[in-house]
């Protein structure tokens, strides 16, 4: 038998259904504002700043004419290299994490202490996209600003959670794993200009993957793919012409 409005039973019931729906909101409210780093183009930057740094000392043993002794000088450098940067990389995303979730809860705490409700609709129609706002009335906002206003502010707290840790992690290892495709011909041949240009051929095919993968995303994948290897190339071309 369902227990009456107003009954002990019932209160209780309604208190605990009320506090589970305002854990799922704060739930949601913390991953809106938490980034993923597995998304298309955060793929795609971090594969591209990898093979550039890669390729920039690939290029450089072609250049000089290298030959098998100064190879495994300069792949233990490139090693050295891309593990700090793939940890600078890391370190960096967590800090951007961090920061962006400062400002998304100064935001909040902005629209929760507000003089009036028209200025808390403001607040909360200035950090909405511009394609999204003009289908927005003002009692939609409203509904978006009481609703802000009722998460627990106790529960929307700045701190690293398990996916900001794995996003890192994430960051490190497309860096450093960028480095092995590229590296394993001067690794597993003698022939050092051969190597390069296997080398330069792995670079190429992961440059064009990775714009393929973003463009599979937003559109156009293999427009996408050749342009990312235009890029990669002439952002490569730059590095060498500057010492790089």
């Amino acid at each position: 038998m369902r227990p009456r409005a107003g009954h002990p039973a019932a209160t209780v019931a309604e208190e605990g259904r009320a506090e589970e729906s305002t854990a799922e909101e704060s739930a949601a409210v913390r991953a809106a504002l938490s980034r993923r780093v597995l998304d298309p183009v955060s793929r795609a930057s971090e594969i591209l700043f990898g093979l550039i740094m890669v390729l920039t000392f690939t290029l450089s043993l072609s250049a000089t004419g290298a030959g098998r002794a100064d190879v495994r000088t300069v792949l233990l450098g490139l090693l050295g290299s891309n593990l700090a940067w793939a940890i600078i990389d890391a370190v960096m995303y967590l800090m951007g994490a961090w920061g962006e979730r400062r400002l998304a809860l100064a935001t909040l705490r902005a629209i929760r202490d507000a003089r009036s409700a028209a200025t808390g609709r403001a607040i909360v129609a200035t950090h909405l996209p511009s394609s999204v706002l003009p289908a927005l009335t003002d009692r939609e906002l409203e509904r978006i600003r009481v609703h802000l206003c009722a998460v627990p502010a106790e529960s929307l707290q700045a701190r690293f959670s398990r996916e900001d840790y794995l996003a890192a992690l994430g960051v490190f290892l497309l860096v450093f794993l960028c480095l092995f495709p590229v590296a394993a011909p001067f690794i597993l041949l003698g022939d050092v200009a051969l190597a390069v240009r296997l080398s330069n051929a792995a670079a190429v095919a992961m440059l064009f993957l990775a714009g393929f993968t973003f463009g599979w995303q937003v559109g156009r994948p293999w427009r996408t793919g050749f342009m990312m290897v235009a890029i990669g190339g002439a952002l490569v071309a730059v590095a060498v012409a500057f010492g790089g």
